[in-house]
């Protein structure tokens, strides 16, 4: 195909489906939602409101009070096999085309319903409960009567709500007070977007400088809130203040707001609630759940539609064989209910209690402690995947960053010669000559003296450079007081809005350069001699993604010398250092390795350099016009030949066997994306270290694009690469699905690795969502986030992790498990074998009732087309039940493999995909084996039996039944003694009904041994070529699981 084959736009609406923008429900106006409208919101007075708001209450469930019975039944009867039975039944009120008693039909019907109802009652209960514990959560509310304790489901707009330290945020609010002195407070928002920063959230300037937080409650003032959206990272709003003189307006943006999802993570805040409930923006990043059906019931859908065709055909047949002759038309019904046990009920009984059996051995299998089921029936789908979408942060990850490197060019440092690092930093500041110049030094240790100051400055710099502020707490020995004056090691813990900051400050704490103080103008570290060194911030340039780098000025107070630090991806501090021949190789090295590298570097300035430069700073921020423009020119100007000082290498720590979980899945066939919020390098560096891009892999880091134009370039230029990896932003993404939604698919999925970064929830969604309509693919999302719910929700799978950002996808998802290495075993052992064991059930089933239906056909086929039932009453009935259900359902427990087996060749899984276990060609060798065992038994009885009719019945069906016992056994390929106990009380309750059925069968003719023997030959021709025929093919065309079992 050539490269420039032009790419035709998609000319389609978007996918962003309408419940997304409007809550979840179709139905908002009669939730109490209403139009979605800006509104003012008093302080500490939702009685105030201009209209109506939704309740602040979490809702997982997929029905009411109201909805549920007829929900149930609606996803009962929808499909034409459940349908098809209830025309059935009913028809049996009609005293022309009742073949027996109305119990041989209501009562199967019956069960069949009542199971289901009792099924989804349970899930619903236990969702319930879930829900309820999370709307149960109380918080404190600042009312007119004082504090108050408050459900969360309580909550309303309006409310003033405390929220301590590690709490999650209950609703949407504006950010009023804090306890912490400096203003400020952190926020922990995996769940919401799933990044790793922490993020700095700032109180309203006004009501911060109140007394107390009382004193909200006594000003007149309110927040003017634009409406609800889905747009997390964005807030227009103002608070006023009335009753001030003059009065004050402050402008609101995304700083001043803390989201439901969020955790709390430094001091107690304050804050006024300005949405609940659906209106929620973590909500409305949620898509409504919905009834998931297994692939299996769809393909048994199909087969049974196939099967009434057939049931149509062999009635109409026996019609027209009688010439269609008298009241035709009711012959035609009184044949399709004659036949129509050519359609199992009892398949759909099976498969229902089969999954329960499945998601129950998923519940108790020892190696995969704390695994929960929550939709029992779907347990087969996992046996099936082929596409696994997984989020990064706290999922593949710990979410606990580690220093692991330290590089000065000549020499680097490990995990295993940090105490050499440790020694340079001690003796640089107990050697009196530390600061004297190199040639006052004496000459044998100018060497070592060099390698020492190299170190030592690297360090200090990594303990500058940086965003982190050390909090003080209580202990329970030491107060926050005392312990934040005498900077206690054991009270003091560290904040910033990267771990990869406040895992750099912890090892600079380890090597003995300790920051043990700072506010938003000074900084104080403490060396290994205990003494404090002071430090004044002139200027702090933050990191942004555009930047990819920050910087620090800093004046050292012991001798007044001004140095600027700064550190950053080496791909923009390449060009910023002095020449060096060591920098790229090495950086690439020890991205190889999976390490996250910063550069790190220095430059010192005169009195009068940072004087001019800082007069030049504040002229730029000053500029009304191309401000951010001329703010970075002027400090471009400082960035040019710095000194390098080292590289840094920290690794964001894989959960456990994640490398070796990625590779099953890989072997077995399963492409897996990683869909995350985190920043792009950050995505790309997890993806190499936990090999889900492996060594000789290239990646194609898909470059960002905004218009079409640019989007089609580089479509074109990504379609000449192959075999490679994709790593796309979130926003590039956008683009591409706009515009050309087709082609960029087309080409991801021939990817065997795709990394999407900086993703918003309902993006997640979306791409799960073209995925399976691209590919017609089962997908299986997983996830540990908030973030994560729709993705989770929208797959045919979705998997939630339990981890450190709460509950909430694991409380959404299909299956919960603690760790992602579970997920292994969770398909390649409970997926494998709940599908081939209900393929086989079903199949199974089918045969059982197929070789019914045929012995019915020869019957009225002989006796002149006469619709009159072959077997009547009680026979019907126990035929599928007490006579072949425990047997058959057996097959539950049947594997081919052992489960460590199928753990160490994966490739077994693969086989699976092509979904052979249940096929036309499978159905159509059963239909086959049914025909002819029917056929047999059939002719068999009418041929050798003498007198009486009675005795037709006699041998026929007890020939019937001990086919359907040989016939599991011919079936089973690991017995357990369950299947055995199966058989065996099968047989025997079929033997002691006999006693009973006098009315069916002639109970002194089965006592005789011409009965014996003409059952025993019936039996023997109706099975022993299907025994022969499957030694043959074991023997001659062995299945590939037999090869690992011998």
């Amino acid at each position: 195909m050539p490269d420039n084959i032009p790419l035709q736009p998609v000319r389609r609406p978007k996918r962003h489906d309408s419940k997304n923008r409007h809550g979840c429900c179709p139905w908002s106006r009669c939730c109490g939602m209403g139009d979605l409208r800006p509104r003012t919101v008093w302080l500490g007075h939702p009685e105030k409101r201009d209209q109506r708001y939704p309740r602040n209450v979490i809702n997982n469930q997929k029905y009411n009070f109201f909805t549920f019975l007829p929900a149930v039944l609606y996803n009962e009867y929808k499909y034409f096999f459940n349908l098809y039975f209830l025309l059935l039944a009913c028809s049996q009120f009609i005293e022309e085309l009742r073949l027996g008693a109305l119990y041989t039909y209501w009562v199967p019907l019956g069960i069949v319903l009542i199971v289901t109802i009792m099924r989804e009652a349970v899930e619903e209960i236990r969702c319930y409960l879930r829900d309820k514990e999370v709307n149960s959560q109380i918080y404190s509310k600042l009312s007119t009567r004082g504090t108050v304790k408050v459900k969360s489901s309580g909550i309303q707009v309006g409310d003033l709500i405390i929220v301590e330290k590690n709490q999650r945020v209950p609703a949407d609010m504006i950010f009023l007070r804090t306890s912490e002195r400096n203003g400020s407070c952190f926020l922990r928002t995996d769940q919401l977007d799933g990044e790793t920063d922490w993020k700095l959230r700032l109180p309203v300037a006004c009501t911060q400088r109140l007394p107390t937080a009382a004193d909200l409650l006594q000003i007149r003032s309110y927040v003017y809130a634009e409406e609800p959206n889905i747009d997390i990272h964005n807030f227009i709003g103002t608070f006023t203040r009335e009753d001030a003189d003059p009065p004050v307006n402050e402008s609101l943006s995304i700083e001043n707001t803390l989201w439901a999802s969020t955790v709390v993570a430094s001091g107690t805040v304050v804050g006024v609630v300005i949405y609940t409930g659906k209106e929620l923006r973590s909500v409305m990043n949620t898509s409504n759940p919905r009834h998931k059906v297994g692939l299996i019931d769809l393909e048994v859908n199909c087969l049974t539609k196939i099967l009434f065709g057939a049931l149509v055909v062999v009635s109409l047949v026996m019609v027209a064989l009688q010439h269609f002759a008298g009241r035709w038309y009711l012959q035609i019904f009184r044949f399709l209910l004659l036949f129509s046990h050519i359609v199992p009920i009892s398949l759909r009984v099976n498969l229902d209690m089969g999954k329960m059996v499945f998601s129950w051995m998923i519940k108790k299998d020892s190696k995969i402690p704390g695994t929960v089921v929550r939709a029992s029936t779907i347990p087969e789908q996992l046996g099936r995947i082929s596409y696994l979408l997984t989020d990064k942060t706290g999922t593949l990850t710990q979410n606990e960053m580690v220093f692991r490197r330290l590089h000065l060019g000549t020499v680097a440092y490990g995990m295993d010669s940090m105490d050499e690092v440790q020694s340079h930093v001690f003796s640089a500041y107990t050697q009196p000559t530390h600061d004297l110049p190199a040639s006052r030094a004496p000459a044998a240790t100018k060497v070592r003296k060099t390698i020492s100051s190299r170190v030592h400055e690297a360090v200090k710099a990594i303990a500058l450079v940086h965003n982190v502020t050390p909090v003080y707490e209580s202990n329970g020995v030491t107060d926050q007081a005392e312990a934040e004056q005498h900077y206690e090691d054991t009270c003091r813990v560290y904040q910033a809005s990267s771990p990869d900051e406040v895992s750099l400050v912890q090892w600079t704490e380890s090597v003995g350069l300790t920051l043990v103080g700072r506010d938003q103008s000074s900084m104080q570290l403490r060396t290994p001699t205990g003494q404090i060194l002071n430090f004044t911030i002139l200027q702090i340039f933050p990191f942004t993604y555009e930047s990819k780098r920050m910087g620090i000025i800093v004046r050292d107070e012991s001798n007044g010398e001004i140095t600027f630090y700064m550190k950053g991806a080496d791909v923009v501090m390449a060009g910023i250092v002095q020449y060096n021949d060591w920098l790229e190789e090495e950086c690439g090295n020890m991205a190889r390795e999976g390490l996250r590298v910063l550069v790190v570097s220095k430059k010192s300035l005169t009195e009068e350099q940072y004087q001019d430069f800082e007069a030049r700073y504040v002229q730029a921020k000053l500029s009304v016009h191309d401000r951010s423009l001329k703010v970075a020119t002027v400090i471009e100007s400082l960035e040019m030949e710095m000194e390098l000082l080292c590289l840094t290498g920290v690794e964001d720590q894989l959960q456990t066997d994640v490398r070796p979980t990625l590779e099953i899945l890989r072997n077995a066939g399963i492409k897996v994306w990683m869909l995350t919020g985190d920043k792009l390098e950050t995505a790309t560096c997890t993806a190499k270290n936990a090999h889900l891009i492996t060594r000789n892999q290239d990646i194609h880091i898909f470059r960002p694009v905004t218009t079409r134009g640019e989007a089609h370039l580089e479509l074109n230029a990504f379609r000449r690469k192959h075999d490679c990896a994709l790593v796309i932003s979130g926003d590039s993404l956008e683009v591409c699905l706009k515009y050309y939604e087709y082609e960029f698919m087309e080409l991801a999925c021939q990817c065997p690795a795709v990394v999407c970064c900086r993703c918003t929830p309902t993006q997640k969604a979306q791409i799960v969502r073209l995925l399976q309509e691209r590919t017609g693919k089962l997908t299986c999302a997983v996830g540990d986030g908030g973030n994560d719910v729709s993705m989770i929700q929208e797959a045919d799978c979705g998997v939630g992790v339990e981890g450190k950002e709460g509950k909430q996808a694991s409380l959404a998802a299909d299956f919960s498990v603690t760790q992602f290495k579970n997920l292994g075993r969770l398909l390649m052992v409970h997926g494998r074998n709940s599908y081939k064991r209900s393929a086989a059930l079903s199949q199974f089933v089918i045969h059982r009732s197929l070789c019914i239906s045929t012995m019915q056909a020869v019957f009225s086929s002989v006796f002149y087309f006469a619709s009159v039932p072959l077997y009547q009453g009680f026979l019907i009935i126990g035929y599928s039940t007490i006579y072949t259900m425990f047997p058959v359902f057996s097959l539950v427990l049947d594997k081919d493999v052992k489960s460590e087996v199928a753990m160490l060749y994966p490739e077994l899984y693969k086989d699976l995909l092509k979904g052979r276990p249940l096929s036309f060609k499978t159905f159509l060798i059963w239909v086959l084996i049914s025909i002819y065992q029917g056929s047999i038994i059939m002719y068999g009885a009418l041929l050798l039996f003498e007198s009486e009719f009675v005795h037709v019945v006699a041998i026929s069906f007890t020939s019937l039944i001990l086919t359907e016992l040989l016939m599991v056994a011919l079936t089973i390929q690991t017995w357990h003694w369950l299947m055995i106990v199966g058989e065996l009380l099968s047989l025997a309750c079929y033997i002691a009904s006999l006693v009973f059925l006098h009315e069916f069968i002639d109970v002194y003719f089965i006592t005789t041994v011409s009965f014996l023997w003409k059952v025993t030959v019936i039996t023997l021709v109706s099975c022993l070529p299907l025994y022969i025929l499957k030694y043959l093919r074991r023997r001659f065309s062995p299945p590939s699981y037999s090869k690992l079992t011998t």
